[in-house]
């Protein structure tokens, strides 16, 4: 019987650099199926290709080799069926909240009254009303990455595309996006590919946590999350997990830092 069909279908990717006169892969061989719905955190050490993934789904760069499709559509560009949202926040620091969140729907040339509808609805869908005639620079990191997330839902995105977006707040504020993120992703049903290097995250937020090897990054370990939420970080099933993962991570670590050893070495 056959499951359901892929929403994001990554096959066969490889991605070549060239450093030095030399070929680098930093993705080799990656084969991933994500269904219409899920949410998918990507994790691994520094340098194993998790970013570059990313953003050859978001059509920012094209694989060396191999086929990425959205619901069977190779993608060769970026496109308004995948919303990126950055750990830099990515907003425009002469724009308002409101404006911010507006822009790209202005740029689709939306009418005025269906502009004004899908902000207000935003802005009280991430608690931002109050803070609606600010500028980013008024903002703490928390608020303008709730920003970034309302400017990149406006435009409907089916597809969630999200580079560690929240690995630059402080722990308690990261919780609180995690959450909201959760509820947003319930409401809406997006699917969302998630990159993190954070094992407690991915657990927390993830349906799949796909664990990457360093480099060359390939697929060390697809792990369904089969934790009821709101998940426990402090059940033991969600800890059994965490050690498993751990263990995957200080595998690929140990592999970075001999490779950082022998390039100091011959430095």
């Amino acid at each position: 019987m056959n499951g359901p069909a892929s929403h994001i279908s990554i096959r066969g990717v490889h991605q070549v650099f060239q450093s030095g006169g030399q070929e680098v892969y930093a993705l080799k061989a990656i084969d991933l199926e994500i269904t219409r719905g899920e949410f998918v955190c990507l994790l691994g050490p520094s340098g194993c290709g998790k970013s570059t993934l990313l953003n050859a789904v978001a059509g920012f760069s094209l694989p060396t080799s191999g086929l990425i499709t959205v619901d069977g559509t190779t993608i060769t560009t970026p496109g308004p069926d995948r919303g990126m949202v950055f750990q830099e926040y990515a907003l425009f620091p002469w724009m308002t909240v409101e404006q911010n969140i507006a822009f790209g729907l202005q740029i689709k040339g939306k009418a005025k009254p269906a502009i004004q509808e899908k902000v207000g609805s935003l802005l009280d869908m991430l608690h931002l009303e109050d803070f609606r005639e600010r500028y980013p620079k008024d903002l703490s990191g928390g608020m303008r990455q709730r920003v970034a997330i309302a400017r990149v839902l406006a435009i409907d995105s089916p597809i969630l595309l999200m580079d560690e977006p929240f690995g630059a707040l402080d722990a308690l504020t990261r919780r609180n996006l995690q959450d909201e993120l959760l509820r947003l992703w319930t409401e809406l049903k997006k699917t969302i590919l998630f990159v993190t290097h954070s094992i407690e995250e991915a657990l927390y937020l993830a349906d799949r946590t796909v664990v990457m090897t360093y480099r060359p990054g390939t697929i060390k370990r697809d792990l369904r999350v089969d934790l009821p939420r709101p998940r426990d970080v402090a059940s033991p099933g969600f800890n059994a997990l965490k050690k498993e993962l751990s263990q995957l991570l200080m595998e690929e670590q140990s592999r970075h830092n001999q490779d950082e050893f022998r390039g100091a070495a011959v430095d």
